[in-house]
């Protein structure tokens, strides 16, 4: 059983209500709740994503807690987390569409988002605004919010890259009609929703200090960081952000988003005009100094020759400063005795190797936790056609224990 791909997680009941391309296999994550905890115990994801470790923990009767910064993938999470009775839903479901279709199609305005009207025909558009207002009419109940966004995709004429990057001059051959498809997705959540599951808890909170989750009340801690290999998450969600008004152009995504995440990706850091001396003289990342400084400086002199200049240097730098300040924080809310699961990859921006998981297990060390046993899961960067670089690259779990 993977924990290195979301692909699982789109027949998983729950897990595939929202297709979403980071994190590890619900079905995996529910395995290690119930082997490594019992139901007196409480699960935290600090990097809960779209809440699958949450999800998998409530199948599995847990107490569970997430902490998610992304404050659009925050509200999918919850609204995942969210109880409520299968007819319910359904009936609420059919009055929306009944609403929805009594609308008039408002004409195409030529103030939509750039990005909006290269997306979707005109006719799409208006009835994916139809289904909005129809939802908001009663009261915007949050799963019938997540069906119109699950939906977006599918009734959108643009390509989608294989990170969720949309590209409107990829054009798709099929496109659903929102008409037809948000009964379809209504139905699919209906019928995945059952009785009895345990809470959860989804706090709009910054991993790097976990001000929501009290001091050592965790006991297992599972999830899978940011890897530092440039994926932007805010750019990630930018077709959904956009319909709902959350940004109007990329530019956006700084202010709205990025700026609120852990630094993984060089448009956060180029947007922040970072210094590499600040980031090296942080006292959190001073059990790895020397090797990051080594790491960051050859990629400054790289970047000097390439014609991007892609602020490399600093995106490593800030990635495990931040990194260092979620170790000082989880030391701080997982009890004695504790365990961690980090699922992480290393990278090579420009080539240049990364170790992740050596200098994350010494970060963790400084923080109070003793490193256990990796496992590595798949190796990554191995077929080399097309690629940026040929360093070969591997995804793992760390596991670690909260020192008494």
């Amino acid at each position: 059983m993977t924990t290195s791909t979301f692909l699982a997680n789109q027949r998983l009941p729950i897990h595939r209500w929202f297709r979403y391309s980071a994190g590890f296999s619900g079905a995996w994550a529910e395995a290690v709740i119930r082997e490594r905890t019992s139901a007196h115990h409480t699960i935290l994801d600090p990097f809960a994503g779209v809440a699958t470790t949450l999800v998998a923990a409530q199948l599995a009767g847990r107490h569970a807690l997430g902490v998610e910064a992304h404050p659009f993938v925050a509200r999918i999470a919850r609204a995942k987390l969210t109880p409520c009775d299968p007819d319910a839903l359904e009936r609420a479901a059919q009055s929306v569409l009944a609403h929805a279709e009594s609308l008039p199609r408002e004409a195409a305005c030529d103030d939509e988002p750039e990005l909006l009207r290269a997306s979707y025909s005109p006719d799409a558009l208006a009835d994916l605004r139809r289904l909005h207002r129809a939802i908001e009419a009663q009261g915007e109940h949050p799963l019938l919010w997540l069906a119109l966004v699950a939906i977006l995709r599918a009734c959108s004429s643009a390509g989608t890259a294989p990170w969720q990057y949309v590209l409107p001059n990829r054009r798709k051959a099929r496109v659903a009609m929102p008409f037809v498809r948000f009964p379809m997705q209504t139905a699919l959540m209906s019928a995945d929703l059952c009785a009895g599951r345990t809470s959860a808890v989804l706090h709009h909170d910054d991993a790097r200090t976990c001000a929501s989750i009290a001091d050592a009340s965790v006991d297992l801690v599972l999830t899978s960081p940011p890897y530092p290999n440039n994926y932007d998450y805010a750019d990630a969600t930018r077709l959904e952000q956009t319909f709902f008004g959350d940004v109007r152009e990329w530019r956006d995504l700084h202010t709205t988003t990025r700026r609120h995440l852990v630094r993984a990706c060089s448009q956060h850091t180029a947007a922040d005009r970072l210094a590499l001396g600040d980031l090296l003289a942080d006292p959190h990342v001073a059990p790895i100094r020397d090797a990051l400084t080594g790491v960051c400086e050859a990629l400054a002199a790289i970047r000097a020759s390439k014609p991007g200049k892609k602020t490399y240097h600093t995106m490593i730098a800030a990635y495990f400063v931040d990194l260092a300040r979620v170790w000082q924080a989880l030391a701080r809310v997982v009890r004695p005795g504790g365990e961690v699961c980090f699922v992480i990859g290393d990278s090579a921006p420009y080539g240049v190797h990364v170790p992740v998981d050596d200098w994350l297990a010494r970060l963790a060390d400084a923080a109070g936790f003793t490193p256990t046993r990796t496992r590595e899961i798949r190796a990554r960067n191995v077929k080399w056609k097309n690629r940026k670089h040929r360093v070969p690259l591997r995804e793992l779990e760390l596991w670690l224990t909260r020192r008494r």
